[in-house]
């Protein structure tokens, strides 16, 4: 499962961060490394991007790099 299939107000657990080169880096230093837990806050009316919380701040990303993360559903709001 990936953070982009992830409903608004469920948390999951970061378990792996795809991609190549700057873009994964790019992720990783935004904090979305494994083990993290994120939370999807909100969904943009046409569906991107997504608004999550993690470490204590709110990030907005979009749908395709969301496609990226690995993730394992946690426990829920």
């Amino acid at each position: 499962m990936t953070l982009n299939d992830l409903a608004i107000g469920k948390e999951a657990v970061i378990t792996a961060v795809n991609g190549e080169g700057a873009l994964r880096l790019r992720l990783l230093d935004m904090g979305l490394i494994p083990g993290t837990k994120v939370k999807v806050i909100k969904i943009a009316p046409l569906g991107d991007p997504i608004e999550i919380t993690l470490r204590g701040y709110e990030l907005t990303i979009r749908r395709e790099h969301a496609k990226e993360i690995i993730i394992k559903e946690g426990g829920e709001e």
